[in-house]
């Protein structure tokens, strides 16, 4: 069969595109293995054994006809620390290759590249706590009252204990009502406003000269580069008002102590990482960082996603964070896993969509991700991963992408059904433990990894979580001293723990405030970076700018979150402001067109005030309803390689205009 025609099959039974039928899909718990017999025929229930042994012949094949790299791992940032550490051990010493990444890729790999270029670890620099006990709180980018609940349960003591907070998003949104001041930039004018920020510090005096001589470099430089970004030119590209852009200067830099957090609001966009840079150089112009209460801090969505970085689920770090282009981290591993690292960075996830498309991917092994609507022009990816002529998923639900596979591996990832550890966003290692019996025939990942291992000849054979634990903790010195005893003593630890009898500091990067330059260690450079507009520029025919974003009620792909009942949810809508509304001439609950340069979807209405005229807001959240990513386009960082999702050019018809029908 032709790949042409495999494509169309796969695309066929993943179920398609819906139009009329918006009725909630109940997504199944997987209890047994299946597989399929033809590429064009049905899944069907396999014993493990077949279904192993036909995960690890498809990788075989790949490996040996077309290479190491025709294979990638897709692992997951919900699931363990343990599992992330055998997912990557398994890709570099069972395929022989780097091409590891996971969901990281689609959210805060441009955090990770920002931070690791300014300070040489890709963390957050500060503790939860010290946003309860600082002066001040800037939310860029970020609805963390309703993305991060949990963290924003910290904010609101904050504030309650005395902390100004300013919000900046162009939505105002829910957490943006909490803040002494909201300001609203244009999509995609971040750096605009940034660096408008940075100069008014500048010229008004207020910059930390101390800090910025010690531990800073590219000083001059920066200043040379935000000159030109006066409030009033400032104004005209981002729409916030001077005043309210000059107020922010002087707050931030007045305060004794100040923390600057970001979410998808600053990195899904094709220049996320250039926008991170800019908020850590305001960060390191006013000597905010590397003491308690001041820091810079991005919001990690996903109970993992730093995690899976730190156990090196990633296509240019070992773990522990230590570069895979260092002869003497790559050799430490060699010796220990007793193999030969390639000493390049592996495909990002990015890249293996694109590898996939040229044929040069052939098999991916894909754990506890749904990529096949989480990704950024979702038809592009779905059928890309149909010409697959491998696909292994292994996860807890018949997901759209493992409707797609070859075979189906059903494992107990669920939180309560598995034990080890995982990483938040403040670099917190906390334990997790089973208390529920996994349904039917459903194992742990890190044993049906390791049993595809032993099939293709690797006997690992780890007795447990700790076991995997302790064998990461020998190579990694960050975690070194964060045994489970440990972490059960002290209800998790942070990293860097590198001794097993002292606690680590709640924050990072104290070393820039040492008098002596040999214990301040290297200096912090500023980022030298240019604004640089949306890629998906407005014009007549798709006049709306579409932001996307999360609700309260949902989680990702509504994989987990849109099987059941709840009070909160209400589907998915295209918010519009009361403006377009009365413009377009629609109403809440009439179903519209939203179309953009790629595809088109019908969804119903919803109004919202905290959005401005020419400003579109979705969710990916229920993508079985309104695949709100065939709308998003695939413009990527070429840093970190994460999509702009966040900047869209769409427009709005009304059903009747083009002949009332459905999609």
């Amino acid at each position: 069969m032709t790949k042409p025609d495999r494509t169309r099959t796969r695309q066929d039974r993943a179920g398609g595109s819906r139009g009329r039928d918006r009725a909630p899909k109940s997504y199944t718990r997987l209890t047994q293995p299946l597989v399929r017999d033809r590429r064009a025929g049905p899944l069907r229930p396999a014993t493990w054994d077949e279904a192993l042994a036909r995960a690890a012949d498809g990788f075989r094949r790949a490996r040996a006809d077309h290479g190491p790299d025709a294979f990638a791992m897709l692992s997951c940032a919900r699931a363990t620390n343990e599992m992330n550490y055998v997912a990557q051990k398994f890709t570099r010493v069972v395929m022989g290759t780097n091409n590891v990444d996971s969901c990281n890729r689609t959210c805060h790999a441009p955090s990770v590249a920002g931070l690791s270029a300014a300070f040489g670890s890709g963390g957050g620099t500060s503790s939860y706590a010290e946003v309860e006990d600082t002066d001040l709180i800037v939310m860029w980018g970020s609805n963390a009252r309703f993305a991060h609940p949990i963290f924003f349960q910290h904010v609101l003591k904050g504030i309650r204990a005395g902390a100004r907070m300013y919000a900046v998003d162009p939505r105002r949104t829910s957490t943006a009502e909490w803040a002494e001041s909201w300001l609203g930039p244009n999509v995609g004018t971040d750096i605009a406003l940034a660096h408008a920020v940075g100069r008014e510090i500048i010229h008004a005096g207020l910059h930390n000269t101390l800090f910025v001589e010690r531990a800073t470099s590219g000083f001059a430089e920066y200043a040379a580069l935000v000159e030109p970004w006066t409030l009033t030119l400032a104004e005209k590209v981002t729409g916030v008002p001077a005043a309210a852009i000059r107020d922010l200067a002087h707050a931030y830099a007045t305060a004794e102590r100040a923390q600057l957090c970001w979410t998808l609001g600053i990195t899904e966009h094709h220049n996320g990482t250039d926008n991170v840079r800019a908020l850590i150089n305001l960060a390191l112009l006013t000597g905010h960082v590397g003491r308690y209460g001041a820091g810079v801090q991005p919001l990690r969505g996903q109970n993992n996603v730093q995690g899976g970085g730190d156990m090196g689920a990633i296509p240019n770090r070992l773990p522990g964070f230590q570069d895979i282009l260092d002869d003497g981290h790559r050799q430490k591993f060699e010796r220990a896993w007793d193999t030969v690292i390639q000493p390049r960075h592996g495909m990002t996830l990015t890249d293996m969509f694109e590898a996939m498309e040229s044929g040069e991917l052939r098999a991916v092994y894909c754990i506890g991700e749904n990529p096949a609507q989480s990704e950024a022009d979702s038809e592009q990816a779905a059928r890309r991963l149909a010409a697959l002529d491998h696909l292994v998923v292994q996860d807890i639900f018949l997901t759209k992408t493992a409707e797609m596979a070859d075979v189906v591996l059903p494992a107990t990832a669920a939180w309560a059904e598995t034990d080890g550890t995982t990483t938040n966003s403040e670099r917190r290692v906390q334990r997790v433990r089973a208390a529920l019996t996994p349904p039917g025939a459903a194992r742990e990942d890190i044993d049906i990894i390791c049993e595809v291992a032993a099939r293709l000849g690797h006997d690992w054979k780890f007795a447990d979580s700790r076991a995997v634990w302790d064998e990461l903790r020998s190579l990694s010195p960050d975690h070194f001293g964060m045994t489970y005893d440990r972490l059960d003593e002290h209800h998790g630890l942070q990293w860097p723990c590198p001794d097993l009898d002292r606690l680590p500091s709640s924050f990072l990067h104290g070393r820039l405030w040492e008098a002596d330059p040999a214990l301040r260690g290297p200096r912090a450079p500023f980022g030298l970076v240019h604004d640089d507009p949306p890629v998906d520029l407005t014009d007549e025919s798709f006049p709306l700018r579409l932001t996307t974003g999360r609700r309260l009620d949902s989680y990702n792909t509504g994989v987990q979150s849109g099987s059941f009942a709840s009070p909160l949810r209400r589907g998915e809508y295209v918010e519009l402001c009361p403006e377009d509304a009365v413009r377009y001439g629609v109403v809440v609950g009439e179903e519209v067109r939203v179309s953009s340069r790629r595809g088109a979807v019908v969804a119903p209405v919803w109004v919202d005030p905290g959005l401005r005229p020419g400003l579109a807001f979705m969710t990916m959240h229920f993508p079985d309803e309104v695949d709100t990513n065939q709308l998003t386009i695939e413009a990527n960082c070429p840093i970190a390689g994460t999509a702009e999702f966040k900047a869209s050019a769409i427009r709005i018809e009304k059903l009747a205009a083009v002949g009332g029908e459905h999609l």
